[in-house]
């Protein structure tokens, strides 16, 4: 399958990637990249949108390509699948945004694949480990069910720890955490009975605007 991509020209320039890797098109996590990417468009920017769960790919397949001496690879991914063109096109961005949903306090194994891809071909075994050609500024949007308290506690050091790799290996970055998300539109369909659906959404209505307007003002960003 070919990679879903939407595509949307500006006047600056620019172009900005964003990656979602939550199975739900239409739902919190699309919905908050979709909103930096009008930031990113308003500030004059090319758009590019890609739904990771509408193609095919693999993590790291450990076969080195990427550091062998004199390789056609050396430096980036050498596997060749789905997501190749998808790296092609990160590494021809100026900006990138990757956007998770939290299962069980880690990205979903999709984000994790494309990080072995994107971010591994760019370590060197050397004393001077970091193989960077061009670095590209980045950001990372999580959004999650928890509430921003035990966000903090639990999963902050994580995202921390992510986003100073990327600044690392890949470029300047910052990091986006939605927290108390709604999971459904009726909760009466489902075994839920630990979760306050009137809370949930009457923090989807007073919270998430205001977490959408962050995302804006973070596409924003990274076009300036």
């Amino acid at each position: 399958m070919k990679p879903y991509f939407r595509h949307r020209r500006g006047t600056c320039g620019m172009k900005i990637i964003a990656l979602n890797s939550s199975p739900r098109k239409d739902w919190n996590t699309a919905l908050v990249l979709k909103k930096a990417l009008e930031g990113a468009a308003s500030a004059g920017a090319d758009t590019e949108y890609v739904h990771l769960n509408d193609i095919s790919y693999r993590g790291c397949q450990s076969c080195f390509a990427c550091k062998t001496k004199g390789g056609k690879s050396y430096g980036k991914c050498g596997f060749n699948d789905d997501l190749t063109p998808v790296l092609n096109r990160i590494e021809e961005a100026d900006a990138f945004i990757m956007g998770s949903p939290i299962y069980f306090g880690e990205v979903p194994g999709m984000m994790r694949n494309l990080m072995e891809r994107l971010v591994f071909p760019r370590y060197e075994y050397t004393k001077s480990p970091l193989l960077s050609p061009r670095m590209i500024r980045n950001a990372h949007v999580y959004t999650m069910n928890i509430n921003h308290e035990t966000m903090e506690g639990w999963l902050k050091p994580k995202f921390d720890s992510i986003q100073g790799m990327y600044e690392r290996v890949m470029g300047r970055a910052e990091t986006l955490a939605v927290t108390k998300t709604l999971q459904w539109d009726d909760y009466s369909k489902y075994v839920t009975d630990g979760t306050d659906e009137a809370e949930k959404k009457e923090s989807r209505r007073e919270k998430f605007p205001v977490d959408l307007e962050a995302a804006y003002q973070l596409g924003i960003r990274l076009v300036s």
